[in-house]
């Protein structure tokens, strides 16, 4: 037995995930979750962070620590509800908070600077409060090799849920929403890449008009109808024609995004808005998932999955293939992320390239994340 746990908190920020897994060569198996939520104040404070303003790197400085106190108390919490102590674990994997994604090009400086991505929660702060080894930093290096660093998890789809005989593909609707192809047989043929916005503009369009952080299983978007000409609007942005590898997060897909695709129709009432955002992600997933695959099923995971208006949407868009929940495949949807840096600490652990170089664009594979000792 092999104890790894998985820590993360995704861009819609609703709190922080750690997920035991038991992990050898020979097997993936998810134990148990907790979550974490983050304090208000904390939480205003990453917001802030993902725009640029005054005091930045004060502000970030702070709250690295502080996102890393919030993770440190997820992990203890998960020890604590399964009687485990900090011996019993080989690693955390910690993928952080996304506070800023520009693999390609930084608004606001030289055509020539170089790009990057940023994930807050000091891995030293982690190591200390939990006691555990703690390993960090998983996309910095792949982007380094001239990739996006995202998405991560394909490896980890292979890994859990490549069937030798048949494609499969993975979907995953956290705030963005991106694909893995698993063609079954070796790692060669995964693809994968960010769709678009997944949960991001339904829960900010959400929030602004109900004052709720997300439109639960899609009931406010059902009692809409939606927009076509909004629609079409806004599946013309140059995004979703450009083909993989590609990445995206809220720097690009965000409220300032939908005001302005909003200019043209400004009497759209707030639930077709919602109807069509809701819709704008089924069709992207949809759009991108035929254009790559002629697979016949197709396993949802993230925040998504509970959404059952848009799991009806996507079926609908996609007669053809069986749309379901990772559940079928035996792994709860808001586990899979934490299971995935799980897997991605003992891969780093074991010497075992992380990323898939098919779906980032880096130049070779790599094993990811560094590694901060706890002693």
């Amino acid at each position: 037995m092999a104890y790894v746990i998985g820590a993360m908190s995704g861009t819609s920020m609703d709190g922080v995930d750690a997920v035991l897994v038991d992990i050898t060569a020979d097997q993936i198996r998810p134990v148990a979750a907790y979550q974490q939520p983050y304090p208000d104040a904390l939480l205003q404070q990453l917001h802030e962070l993902c725009q640029t303003g005054n005091n930045e790197l004060n502000l970030c400085g702070s709250v690295d620590r502080a996102v890393a106190r919030v993770f440190a108390q997820t992990v203890n919490g998960l020890l604590a509800e399964q009687n485990l102590t900090p011996s019993d674990i080989l690693a955390i994997g910690s993928h952080g908070q996304t506070v800023r994604h520009y693999p390609d090009q930084v608004p606001d400086l030289a055509d020539d600077a170089p790009g990057f991505t940023l994930q807050i929660g000091d891995p030293n702060t982690l190591a200390v409060l939990t006691g555990i080894d703690v390993v960090s930093d998983f996309r910095r290096k792949d982007i380094a090799l001239g990739g996006q660093g995202a998405p991560l998890v394909p490896a980890y789809h292979h890994a859990q849920f490549s069937k030798p005989e048949s494609t499969r593909v993975v979907v995953n609707i956290g705030g963005f929403a991106n694909i893995t192809v698993l063609p079954g047989g070796n790692s060669g043929g995964i693809r994968g890449f960010d769709t678009g916005p997944g949960n991001v503009l339904m829960d900010a369009w959400c929030l602004q008009h109900r004052g709720k952080a997300y439109d639960e299983n899609g009931n406010w978007a059902a009692s809409g109808n939606v927009h076509q000409p909004l629609l079409n609007s806004m599946l013309a942005d140059p995004y979703f024609a450009v083909t993989g590898p590609k990445s995206t997060g809220r720097e690009y897909f965000n409220l300032p995004w939908l005001t302005q695709q909003l200019i043209n129709f400004p009497d759209v009432p707030p639930e077709d808005v919602q109807a069509t955002l809701l819709a704008l992600t089924a069709q992207t997933i949809a759009n991108a998932l035929l254009d790559v695959t002629d697979t016949t099923a197709c396993y949802v995971c993230g925040g998504g999955a509970f959404n059952q208006v848009l799991m009806n949407a996507l079926q609908s868009l996609l007669p053809g293939i069986s749309v379901d929940s990772t559940q079928a495949l035996g792994i709860h949807p808001q586990w899979v992320e934490g299971v995935a840096f799980a897997w991605l600490a003992w891969a780093h652990l074991n010497n075992v390239p992380g990323n898939v170089p098919a779906v980032t664009g880096a130049s070779r594979e790599a094993v990811l994340g560094t590694f901060t000792p706890a002693s």
